[in-house]
């Protein structure tokens, strides 16, 4: 008998369902925090991302069979996640595009394409949409914002903006912490005076009562799907660990050093899409590198990157910066750490 004399079981189909899996808890707290907006968000990319993906494949006149590996829908539920509740519904379709034909067909589809095509989609909107990519919606649970659980109301933000409400723009947005502390610093507000007014808390950050992307404020529910991931082996530790480690140190370090002009390592772990990153983005097995020491490297170089980009950058958040340029070295990591051939005696 020939080999291969072993199969895992596993397929592109059952891989994608155990993400979207993982994602569920994340997922389900974007929809307690924003309501009918997020479930508006979510089904305009899944469906457009499955849209285009079969526009494409029709226009390119290839089979058709990827529109059943789950991949397309997978690609527009992070996508969802990765923008803001207020995001016009033009956004998620520009968004839908940029995934489906530059993140993905452009390089022939599933398994050639060098970044994650969510990450290179978020990436591309923020760069071309600044104001609509950092407008965020005050939560469900904070008194004050618009009633999300109004369908009518939040139809009327994602088809019409926020204007369309009637309701001032101050009174039913808010700023990131990540955004809040770096605005505080270019004004010379040291970060504790910051974090006091933006009347920050860990645990509103762990469950994800504040502002930012759907998917990315819950560093907890984000955290549970990883932990999801490990135990079913879809992805290694070496990236997660790597990624999370170097950013904590790097930020314990700097904070130690000058409190007033660093954050802690909580606030950083916590903050804007490093869970996200970390677990679901930076693991993608495309788009990351084979052997686990260039995983490990390529985790490291995720996590100083995006404290880096955080604190000196022009954009308050790094993580998915990050991840797009790390995933540019891929190739060389897979070069110099080849994994051993199975049989084969260096």
């Amino acid at each position: 008998m020939s080999s291969p004399h072993i199969h895992s079981g596993s397929s592109s189909v059952t891989m994608m369902l155990q993400v979207m899996l993982a994602l569920l808890p994340a997922t389900l707290v974007a929809v307690w925090l924003f309501g009918w907006l997020a479930l508006l968000q979510i089904s305009t990319c899944m469906a457009a991302a499955i849209g285009f993906e079969w526009l494409l494949l029709r226009v390119m006149k290839r089979s058709l069979a990827p529109l059943f590996d789950g991949s397309a829908a997978l690609t527009g539920l992070f996508l969802a996640l990765v923008l803001p509740a207020a995001a016009p519904w033009w956004v998620a379709l520009v968004g839908a595009l940029a995934a489906i034909s530059l993140g993905k067909q452009l390089y022939g589809g599933l398994g050639y394409n060098p970044f994650n095509p969510a990450l290179a989609a978020r990436v591309i909107l923020l760069v071309s949409f600044p104001l609509q990519m950092t407008t965020w919606l005050l939560p469900l649970p904070i008194a004050g914002g618009a009633d999300l659980t109004d369908l009518t109301t939040a139809a009327t933000i994602f088809f019409n903006g926020i204007a369309a409400t009637g309701q001032p723009f101050d009174a039913v947005t808010m700023a990131t912490p990540l955004g809040y502390v770096k605005t505080a610093l270019h004004s010379g507000i040291p970060v504790p005076q910051s974090l006091a007014s933006y009347h920050y808390s860990a645990l509103a950050a762990l469950v994800g009562n504040e502002g930012g992307s759907m998917g990315e404020t819950s560093a907890l529910a984000l955290l549970l799907g990883g932990v999801y991931l490990l135990r079913r082996r879809v992805i290694s530790w070496h990236i997660p660990l790597a990624f999370l480690a170097t950013v904590a140190v790097m930020a314990a370090v700097s904070h130690l050093l000058n409190p007033d002009r660093f954050a802690s390592a909580t606030f950083h772990l916590l903050a804007g899409g490093l869970m996200l990153c970390a677990f679901f983005m930076a693991t993608d097995p495309v788009t990351s590198p084979v052997a686990p020491r260039g995983q490990l490297l390529f985790g490291i170089g995720c996590g100083v990157l995006t404290w880096v980009i955080r604190n000196f950058g022009s954009y308050p958040e790094g993580a998915m910066f990050a991840v797009v340029l790390m995933n540019c070295v891929v190739p060389l990591l897979d070069r110099h750490f080849r994994p051993p051939v199975y049989g084969h005696r260096s």
